[in-house]
């Protein structure tokens, strides 16, 4: 399945030398993104920063975009999205910015150009909650599980 989304960048005057979000092989399923940084940044071990990309999008509606880390980076590097996976909403239109953690054991310069994240794109499904006010006269389905929370079945 093709997915049309408008791509735009922000700063064509600066950017352009960006690479577009790209598929780097024929079967991956995320784009790989590049940062939009005017001057290296390095993050410190623990450290949190919000990452320019230089582009917007416009996905469709019934869709989202998921930011998630690249393997790599979080292999060799400990680098991590710190809320992965992110979200871009089909109704958002501001910058795609990245935010990145370091969890690793020394610093990490990223540098303009970087492939720091990959994008995937999703169907969202959207719920109509039916709401209960009187939880004596309704109730949840049982289930084998139940209210069996973290680790119920073992390690």
């Amino acid at each position: 399945m093709k997915l049309e989304v408008r791509f735009k960048y922000l700063h064509p005057d600066t950017d352009a030398d960006l690479a577009l979000p790209r598929y780097m092989t024929s079967g991956a399923s995320g784009m790989d993104i590049c940062a939009a940084l005017e001057t290296s940044l390095t993050l410190a071990p623990g450290k949190i920063a919000l990452i320019p990309t230089g582009f917007a999008i416009a996905i469709p509606n019934g869709f989202e975009a998921q930011i998630r880390p690249r393997s790599g980076l979080a292999v060799k590097h400990g680098i991590g999205i710190i809320n992965s996976p992110g979200t871009i909403d089909a109704d958002y239109r501001g910058e795609v910015k990245i935010a990145l953690i370091n969890l690793g054991q020394a610093p990490y310069t990223v540098r303009r150009g970087d492939r720091i994240a990959q994008m995937i794109f999703q169907n969202v499904c959207r719920a109509n909650l039916q709401v209960e006010l009187d939880s004596d006269s309704w109730q949840l389905d049982d289930t084998e599980r139940n209210d069996g929370g973290f680790g119920h079945t073992g390690v």
